[in-house]
């Protein structure tokens, strides 16, 4: 690592929350989301979509049975000083646009997460009959602990002006029940498919309030309880929903270190968060502390890498939150994929117990609620 990268990977942990304790929490994004549906899937759309490419397309897709029981698997393997197993907070999305609805009528419409599941377990038996019922068991397990990611993973406006323009990326994407490398439209700059609040126009903003507000009562009838933090898909929401959020019982938002966020008219504003408690009416800031994505190919060494970032924050005093995506740990498109993803898992855990065998494993919620009590500074 470069001398600048070390010092930057030391100095962002100065500002925010801080504490004693070696909390460790796993953020994972994109539980529940249709992504590319099969592997027949990725062969109709790698020669039919311009922008289909990147190992998200080519090996994400909604977690299988098997896809579970092998993750709970690695999880279940390690321990904390208090005995306690890791457990994998899941920021899930509660509905997905429906496909076959959107194909036929030619206009915008969803299914609920628990459509997805019972859609897919009919349709392919072999991978998803179950697949809820090892939701169940995971959560009562305490190895995954939902949360809430949006209603659904993409940008709703932009897909009902694609589907009014007659998109051909969309349409192949529509009769294989997918959506990936979806290109954006000319009058919605700024806004990518999968970033469910990013806007071009601030009229969009009642739109998003509501997509929210169904969102999150969804979510609450999917898992059986409220979601208590949100992360936005691609940490994309326009600040003026920090508020409105809040108001709904989210008590932590998650927010980048250092990006933009839309502003409307196709602009953007930069901003600077780190993690900080919720107060009185006001949601918290939950900044992740590093990146593990050991299928992306982006870094030769991740499991060092990520020991190395949880160094600096240990020696700051500051608690752990591992970002991560479920397309590390899926394996219905390509088994191998979920089986390099859980090994460099397995690596990591083992390596951070050897290193500080008094750290504490929490979800993410858990932390926030020790942050708000003021527990561990």
């Amino acid at each position: 690592m470069s001398l600048v990268k070390n010092f930057f990977h030391e100095v962002k942990h100065l500002p925010g929350w801080h504490t004693g304790v070696k909390y460790v929490a796993f953020a994972v994004d994109d539980y529940g989301s249709i992504r590319t549906a099969k592997k027949r899937a990725v062969e109709a759309l790698k020669d039919r979509v311009s922008g289909f490419g990147g190992y998200m397309d080519y090996c994400d897709s909604v977690e299988t049975r098997e896809d579970l029981h092998m993750l709970y698997g690695v999880l279940a393997r390690h321990r904390d000083a208090q005995a306690r197993r890791v457990v994998f907070t899941a920021y899930a999305l509660s509905a997905n646009p429906d496909t076959a609805f959107m194909l036929r009528e030619g206009r915008y419409g969803y299914e609920t997460l628990s459509t997805t599941f019972a859609r897919l377990a009919a349709e392919e038996p072999a991978a998803y009959e179950g697949t809820c019922q090892a939701w169940q068991e995971g959560m009562e397990e305490c190895l995954i602990r939902p949360q809430f990611h949006g209603r659904e993973h993409f940008s709703v406006p932009l897909l009902e002006r694609k589907l009014a323009r007659g998109d051909k990326d969309l349409q192949a994407n529509l009769e294989v029940a997918s959506m990936a490398g979806l290109a954006g439209v000319p009058d919605m700059p700024g806004v990518a498919f999968t970033h469910a609040f990013s806007l071009h126009d601030e009229v969009l903003l009642a739109q998003h309030r509501e997509i929210i507000r169904e969102g999150l009562a969804l979510f609450e009838t999917t898992f059986g309880f409220a979601s208590t933090t949100f992360t936005p898909p691609a940490l994309k929401l326009h600040p003026a929903l920090d508020d409105f959020v809040a108001g709904l019982g989210v008590r932590s938002i998650d927010k980048p270190l250092s990006g933009r966020q839309p502003s409307g008219g196709g602009k953007s504003r930069r901003s600077v968060n780190f993690l900080t408690p919720p107060k009185g009416g006001q949601a918290g800031k939950l900044v992740r502390t590093l990146s593990f994505e050991p299928c992306s190919g982006n870094k030769s060494d991740p499991v060092g890498q990520a020991l190395r970032e949880m160094a600096a924050a240990f020696r700051w005093r500051k608690p752990v939150i591992i970002s991560s995506h479920r397309v590390n740990f899926a394996g219905h498109i390509d088994p191998a994929n979920r089986q390099q993803g859980l090994e460099k898992l397995d690596e990591l855990l083992a390596g951070m117990l050897r290193r500080w065998p008094d750290i504490h494993f929490v979800s993410v919620d858990e932390l926030v609620q020790i942050m708000e009590k003021g527990e561990g500074e």
